[in-house]
């Protein structure tokens, strides 16, 4: 009988040492490849130059901003877009509370 329990402690020890192991690889796998993504991704938008459209776009962007006309209307988009988040949330909610 004391024989299987050391089998079994050392059966036990061996599956934990295991998943330890898978988290360790796992983790830091995922740090080398976001890092790796990183430096991908600072390549590309080097290497990448902007185009003629979006340098107009930026210019008219830049310009429209300073009339006071410009900042009223996208004041009035982003109420606009939080009221028809409100009416989506009371929806949703409505739903849960007829299936509830």
């Amino acid at each position: 009988m004391d024989f299987q329990g050391d089998n079994l402690a050392l059966e036990i020890l061996k599956w934990v040492g295991i998943v330890f192991a898978a988290g360790f690889v796992g983790y830091f796998g995922r740090y080398l490849s976001m890092i790796l993504i990183g430096r991908v991704r600072r390549k590309r938008a080097q290497s990448i130059p902007p185009t003629e459209a979006a340098e107009e776009a930026e210019e008219i962007t830049t310009t429209q901003e300073l009339r006071p006309e410009v900042i009223k209307l996208e004041l009035e988009k982003q109420k606009a877009k939080l009221e028809k988040k409100k009416a989506k949330a009371e929806t949703k909610r409505a739903k849960k509370e007829q299936k509830g």
